[in-house]
C-alpha cells in the first residue's frame, strides 16, 4: 500500500506538471518528459513509481496540449503538429472550443484502449524477447532505414544514417579516451534538444538569422470564453459521434501493433487518409482532430509499454526519445550492454498492469476536467505570463547539469556537440529526430560490419 501510495502521488505531481508544459506553445515531449523523467530515476524511485510518473505525465501532456493548438493555432507539442491546419479552420469557424473537446475526449478513449491491447501484445510478443534481444544491433539498423525511408524527407534521411553514426561513434571514441567510458546521457539528450538548440545558434549568425528577426511584438487573436457545462468530467463517449467513436477504437488497437512505427508519421497516415472522403468541412476536421489526437496517445502508451514489457530494449520511436530513461539510464538502468537491468527485469507483468493503469487513470482525471472547464483561460494566463525563453533556459540548464553529471566538462561539450549537428539536420535537412536515435543505437553495429 505505501508503494501505491507514492505511485499516486508521482503520478498526481507529474500530471500537474505536464498539463501545464502541454499548455505552453511549441513544446517538445522528448525534450520535456525524457531529462525530467530520467531525473526521477536518478533519484532513486522504485521502477513502479517511474514507471506510474511517466504514463501520467504522457496522458496529461497529450491532452492539455490540445488547448494552444485550438485555441491560438500554436502547436502545444510536437505531436499537434499533424493537425494544426484543422484546427485553424475550427477556429475560423468560431469553434475552437469544440475541437479542444473533441481531442481531449479522443485522448481519453485512445489512451483507454490502448492500455489493454499494448498489455496484451506484450505478453503475445514476451517470447520473442531472446531473439530480439540477440538481433537488436541489427534490428536498430534495420529501423533506422525504413524509419528514414518512410519519413518526408527520406532520401536525404537515408543518406545521413552512415555520417551520423560515424559521428555518434566518434563522440564515443572521445568519451571513452577522456573518461574511460562510454557516454548515453549526453548524446541522448543533445540529440533531444538538437532542434531548440539549432535555432539558438542561427541567431549567432546575421544572415541565417535574417529571415527570422521579428520586431514587432506577435499578436495571437482567440475568441471568447465559451463555458462547458457544470459537469465535472463529461463524458468522452457524448463528445464524439459513433462513426468518430468506432475510427478511433480501431486505430487506437492499430497503433499498439505497428509499435515500431513514427507516431507522428502514423497520425498523418490515418488522419489524413481516413478523413480525406468527408466532404463537409466541420465533420472533417474535427474528426482529423479526433483521431489524430487519440492516436498520439495510443502511439505514445503502446511503443512504450511493449518494447519494455516483451524486449527490455528500446525498439520503437518512443522508447528511443521520451520513454528512454525506462530502459537505459546509467548507472541505474541499463540496456544493450550484455545484461539488461531496468523495468522489464524489475517488474512482473502484474506491476506493469497496475501502475500503468494507475498513472493512465490519475493523469486523466486531473488533465481532462482541468482542459474541459480551464482551457480558455489556462491558454491566455500560458501566452501573456509563460516566457518561452524562460522555458527554454530552464531545460537547456537541465540538459547541461544532466550531461555534466554523468561525464563532467567533457559530457557538455558531446551533448552540445551532437545537439548542433543533429539539430541542424533537423532543422534545414528534415532528418527525423527519430532516425537519429536509431542511428545512436546502431553506430556500433554500422562501424563493426560496414566500416570495420
Amino acid at each position: 500500500m505505501e508503494l501505491v501510495a507514492a505511485a499516486v502521488l508521482a503520478a498526481l505531481v507529474a500530471a500537474v506538471l505536464f498539463c501545464f508544459i502541454g499548455i505552453v506553445p511549441g513544446t517538445d515531449e522528448t525534450a520535456t518528459l525524457a531529462p525530467l523523467t530520467l531525473i526521477v530515476v536518478l533519484w532513486g524511485f522504485h521502477p513502479a513509481v517511474v514507471l506510474a510518473w511517466f504514463m501520467a505525465g504522457v496522458v496529461a501532456m497529450q491532452i492539455t496540449h490540445c488547448i494552444p493548438t485550438a485555441i491560438a493555432a500554436i502547436p502545444g507539442s510536437t505531436t499537434a503538429v499533424p493537425f494544426i491546419e484543422h484546427c485553424a479552420v475550427l477556429k475560423r469557424l468560431g469553434l475552437p472550443h469544440v475541437a479542444i473537446k473533441k481531442m481531449a475526449a479522443a485522448a481519453v478513449l485512445g489512451s483507454a484502449i490502448a492500455v489493454p491491447v499494448a498489455l496484451a501484445a506484450a505478453k503475445l510478443l514476451s517470447p520473442l524477447g531472446a531473439t530480439a534481444k540477440a538481433w537488436a544491433p541489427l534490428i536498430f539498423t534495420i529501423g533506422a532505414v525504413v524509419i528514414a525511408y518512410f519519413s518526408s524527407t527520406r532520401w536525404v534521411s537515408l543518406f545521413a544514417i552512415l555520417p551520423f553514426a560515424l559521428f555518434i561513434h566518434g563522440l564515443q571514441g572521445i568519451a571513452s579516451a577522456a573518461t574511460g567510458q562510454r557516454v548515453f546521457i549526453s548524446i541522448f539528450l543533445g540529440i533531444a534538444v538538437g532542434p531548440m538548440v539549432a535555432d539558438q545558434i542561427v541567431l549567432l549568425s546575421k544572415e541565417a538569422a535574417q529571415p527570422i528577426i521579428r520586431t514587432a511584438r506577435e499578436e495571437v487573436k482567440i475568441g471568447p470564453d465559451i463555458q462547458t457545462g457544470k459537469r465535472l468530467f463529461p463524458n468522452p463517449l457524448a463528445l464524439l459521434t459513433r462513426r468518430q467513436c468506432t475510427t478511433i477504437a480501431w486505430t487506437s488497437v492499430l497503433a499498439s501493433f505497428t509499435f515500431t512505427f513514427s507516431p507522428i508519421g502514423l497520425q498523418i497516415l490515418l488522419g489524413e487518409s481516413l478523413t480525406a472522403r468527408i466532404r463537409e468541412v466541420y465533420q472533417k476536421s474535427t474528426s482529423a482532430v479526433s483521431i489524430m489526437n487519440s492516436l498520439a496517445n495510443a502511439t505514445y502508451i503502446a511503443e512504450t509499454l511493449i518494447p519494455l514489457i516483451a524486449f527490455g530494449i528500446p525498439l520503437s520511436p518512443t522508447s528511443l526519445g521520451p520513454a528512454a530513461p525506462l530502459f537505459h539510464a546509467p548507472p541505474r538502468f541499463t540496456a544493450l550492454e550484455g545484461s539488461i537491468n531496468n523495468l522489464h527485469t524489475l517488474l512482473s507483468y502484474q506491476d506493469f498492469v497496475i501502475f500503468s493503469v494507475l498513472g493512465l487513470a490519475t493523469g486523466i482525471l486531473v488533465a481532462y476536467p482541468l482542459t474541459m472547464h480551464y482551457a480558455w483561460r489556462l491558454c491566455v494566463w500560458v501566452l501573456k505570463k509563460v516566457s518561452h525563453e524562460a522555458l527554454i533556459g530552464t531545460f537547456s540548464g537541465l540538459i547541461v547539469v544532466l550531461a555534466y553529471y554523468e561525464a563532467g566538462v567533457t559530457g557538455i561539450l558531446i551533448a552540445m556537440s551532437i545537439a548542433t549537428f543533429g539539430g541542424m539536420l533537423k532543422k534545414y535537412l528534415g532528418v527525423h529526430i527519430g532516425v537519429q536515435y536509431m542511428c545512436f543505437y546502431a553506430s556500433p553495429w554500422i562501424v563493426q560490419h560496414l566500416v570495420k
